[in-house]
């Protein structure tokens, strides 16, 4: 099944543009801006599904506009996941719809790439730009917490609302809380998928195969299930005035007991069930993790050559692939994964050099990017020149045309280089900043992974793993961010990693 906001494996993203009448005067056309933008998702392997196109409209305010709210019901409804423009203040001119557009965009795992900034929320540096719009956001909200922290005892002790929307499978209605009549069901079946499967991320899957959303229409994740789970509002004991917000990202920090107000509501699952779930979480969170599945890294990474996944069975410490019975031990598999992020462990002079040829590359096309405006500029002049002298008579049609289609040519060739050049700058500076943030990740990883723990693992593994393909005799590891190499000690990064560079005998590791 194909997720929305894929084709096939291919990100969907929309362009936005939005440009002055006075930034077209100075030769920033939409359709400037536009292939600017298809030419950086085009460099990343991304489907350009949907253009947003503002063009003249104020930026004081974007939010009402009927383009933004298309864009929006898009990110919603999964239909694109990324949106790329020239600059922040293409996006929005007025902080508080900044500061909006990002955090819903962060709500809804979608991505923000803006050229000019060199923001790509997709790669590792890009999600700092995240982190700082929620730095900036957190003053506003405390603003507005003193106002109203002191009214909130009171309205809980009464059984009103305190603020905020109703838990999910849930209602306000006339001031009460009471089970929402189309999302109870589902709030009662995500307990009842998660005892039977024990896994916060296959019912989030089940859920979303089947067509079922959250309130705003986004797909469930295991973050949402483990949040609802949780929530003891589906026993019938709603909780309120419990916790202090710390600000988006931050965990709510709960108030002393003695503040809580308990109220009783209608249920929608039995306390046996409630308590036997989250006994269940409890115990995975404690380094336990129960199922079918089993405790394994690399689950859903491996392939064999022949093109079939490999899987564990219980009891044994193999992958095996059921078609051609392929075999590799988890033990060896984890140390070659380890030596690859060997290779990442660049040194100090490796790294130097690989990033400044990047600068270096940057700064050549950023040179020729200066030239290509300068002359663009001059050329302009030139044709008007000639155009006031066939007005004014001075020259015959036939002078005219000889003279004024070359440097219209000249104009034409120069709009199609300079966005193109532009998207390859943009594409350098992005990378730089995401392969320099990787690297340093990866230092860090290699020398403290004997201690991480097992889940931590994981994560490191789902972050950075996309596939792993073992073959007769060597294992290909493809990794989603690895830098172009500069020198032959690192020619092998992302490429195939053999049993004898691992220091180990390929016919002692696999069986046929």
């Amino acid at each position: 099944m194909v997720a929305k906001g894929t084709t096939g494996t291919r990100k969907v993203v929309g362009v936005w543009i939005r440009v002055s009448t006075e930034d077209q005067a100075q030769g920033e056309s939409p359709e400037h801006h536009e292939r600017r933008a298809r030419l950086y998702a085009e460099s990343k392997g991304w489907v350009v599904e949907e253009l947003y196109d503002l063009s003249g409209v104020s930026g004081k305010s974007v939010m009402d506009h009927s383009e933004t709210k298309r864009m929006m019901a898009d990110v919603r409804a999964g239909r694109i996941t990324g949106l790329i423009f020239s600059k922040l203040a293409r996006l929005a001119r007025n902080t508080r719809e900044l500061l909006d557009l990002a955090e819903f965009f962060n709500d809804h795992d979608a991505d923000l790439i803006s050229l000019f900034e060199a923001i790509d929320t997709s790669s590792p540096a890009g999600r700092l730009f995240y982190t700082m719009i929620a730095a900036m956001a957190q003053w506003e909200r405390e603003e507005i917490a003193d106002r109203v922290k002191a009214s909130v005892p009171i309205r809980a002790k009464m059984g009103k609302n305190t603020g905020g929307e109703a838990s999910f499978g849930y209602q306000w209605l006339d001031g009460k809380l009471v089970p929402h009549p189309d999302e109870a069901p589902i709030r009662k079946l995500i307990y009842e998928l998660f005892r039977e499967h024990r896994r916060r991320k296959t019912v989030a899957r089940i859920l979303n195969d089947r067509g079922l959303r959250t309130r705003r229409g986004a797909k469930f994740s295991d973050t949402t299930i483990t949040r609802l789970l949780k929530d003891p509002t589906a026993k019938g004991e709603h909780r309120a005035n419990y916790t202090t917000s710390q600000g988006r990202g931050k965990s709510a920090k709960l108030k002393p007991r003695s503040e809580w107000v308990i109220q009783p509501v209608e249920p929608v699952v039995s306390t046996e069930l409630w308590n036997e779930c989250n006994s269940i979480l409890a115990q995975q969170a404690a380094g336990w993790t129960p199922g079918p599945k089993g405790r394994y890294l690399f689950a859903g990474k491996v392939v064999c050559s022949c093109g079939q996944k490999m899987y564990v069975k219980t009891g044994s410490p193999k992958f095996l692939c059921g078609k051609c019975r392929n075999k590799l031990p988890q033990d060896d598999l984890e140390g070659v994964f380890r030596e690859q992020l060997h290779a990442f462990f660049l040194s100090e002079r490796d790294l130097s050099t690989f990033l400044g040829n990047v600068d270096t590359d940057i700064a050549d096309r950023e040179a020729e990017l200066r030239v290509l405006e300068a002359v663009r500029k001059k050329t302009v002049a030139e044709r008007e020149r000639i155009y006031r002298s066939y007005a004014a008579e001075e020259i015959d049609g036939r002078v005219f045309g000889e003279l004024y289609r070359p440097l219209t040519k000249r104009l034409d060739d120069i709009s199609d280089r300079v966005p193109a050049l532009q998207a390859e700058i943009d594409v350098m500076r992005i990378n730089r900043l995401s392969s320099e943030e990787v690297i340093d990740g990866a230092r860090d990883l290699y020398s403290r992974w004997e201690q991480l723990s097992f889940s931590d693992k994981t994560a490191v593994i789902e972050g950075i793993v996309e596939q792993i393909t073992v073959g007769d005799g060597d294992i290909d590891i493809h990794l989603h961010y690895v830098p172009v190499p500069v020198s032959p000690e690192l020619a092998d990064i992302g490429q195939r990693v053999n049993r004898d560079s691992s220091r180990r005998s390929a016919g002692s590791v696999l069986e046929r």
